[in-house]
């Protein structure tokens, strides 16, 4: 008996050793718990948000008279419809607009990780890896960056896009395939561009400061020294070396940054500066129902609601994968 369970007890760690490091750290990931539940609710929204055009039973510019401020759980008694969230002002079905609206935010927020991420970590392996005068000037330019308060550049860069988005022209072979994502029109689409541009020249700061110390960190290991006396050029040297040891941090940086870009989409379209009415986003939908909330105070609640949970769902995401990236912790 003795035998057996020193037998299973040696087997086991032989069976960890020969595991994957991804399927480690998905067993870790798959402990933690409120990330596992943030997972289920965060690909419920996802999937509703891109599934809208299947799921939704109204059009959601479809403007119905007679039928404004109807509440949740309601049936329109002209014409027999059931609104399972009411309707607005306008009488559009909530329930349409917001699974279209999250259709657009949540892409929103996707693309301006994506781009500031990208953009991250190309200054920041550039400043870290070579250090001298491209670390000073890159570093020196992200402090000027740094010392502006976020919120007050991105409304002045949002109003100045907004109001001469006529004179800005954005190749169709990106206002096409992103008008189908959107379900808008390619009009609507760029508008949708110019915020992603103007939340994307801010939010690639915190990327870039992540990655300038990795690779600070990463640029004196002695596997580096070897690479470079073999006679490993500096970018052999970045893609198989630098950045593959710098993407655990990285990872959990990008769900942070997905939602960051999230919140300031949605308090730019809360403000007035975001994307525009007819097309939906929650943020631009929380704008509109704060002016009916004291007569009506379910309307903010439809838009609210979501932006509270994808945002706390991201947020336990990323704690989740900043448990199990880290090499400190027991297997």
């Amino acid at each position: 008996m003795a035998t057996t369970s020193a037998t299973t007890a040696t087997e086991q760690p032989r069976k960890r050793r020969s595991e994957g490091q991804w399927a480690i750290v998905f067993r870790r990931f798959r402990r933690h718990r409120m990330a596992m539940v943030s997972l289920g609710i965060i690909t419920v929204i996802l999937l509703a948000s891109f599934l809208a055009p299947l799921i939704a039973p109204f059009e959601p510019d479809e403007i119905g008279l007679g039928r404004n401020y109807l509440p949740p759980m309601s049936v329109n008694a002209e014409t027999g419809q059931f609104h399972i969230l009411g309707t607005d002002h306008l009488g559009r079905d909530y329930f349409t607009r917001v699974i279209y609206a999250g259709r657009v935010s949540l892409t929103v927020a996707l693309l301006v990780a994506t781009i500031s991420s990208v953009i991250g970590i190309l200054l920041g392996v550039l400043a870290g890896y070579f250090g001298g005068w491209v670390d000073i000037v890159i570093s020196r330019f992200l402090e000027f960056i740094a010392t502006f308060p976020a919120l007050v550049i991105l409304l002045i860069i949002a109003a100045i896009f907004l109001e001469n988005e006529q004179f800005i022209n954005i190749p169709d072979f990106i206002l096409a395939p992103l008008s189908a994502v959107l379900a808008v029109s390619e009009r609507e689409t760029k508008q949708v561009v110019l915020i992603i541009l103007t939340l994307a020249l801010l939010n690639w700061i915190i990327p870039a400061r992540f990655m300038r110390g990795m690779a600070l960190t990463v640029r004196e290991q002695l596997y580096i020294e070897s690479s470079r006396a073999l006679g490993a050029s500096h970018w052999f040297i970045i893609r198989k070396h630098t950045f593959p040891n710098s993407l655990p941090p990285l990872i959990v940086e990008y769900t942070l940054a997905v939602n960051t870009a999230l919140v300031f989409e949605s308090a730019l379209s809360f403000l007035g500066f975001g994307i525009q009415d007819p097309t939906p986003t929650w943020g631009n939908m929380l704008a509109f129902a704060n002016s009916y909330m004291f007569n009506h105070p379910w309307m903010p609640l439809v838009p609210g609601l979501p932006i509270l949970l994808a945002s706390l769902a991201i947020n336990y995401i990323g704690d989740g994968l900043r448990d199990a990236l880290d090499t400190r912790l027991q297997l």
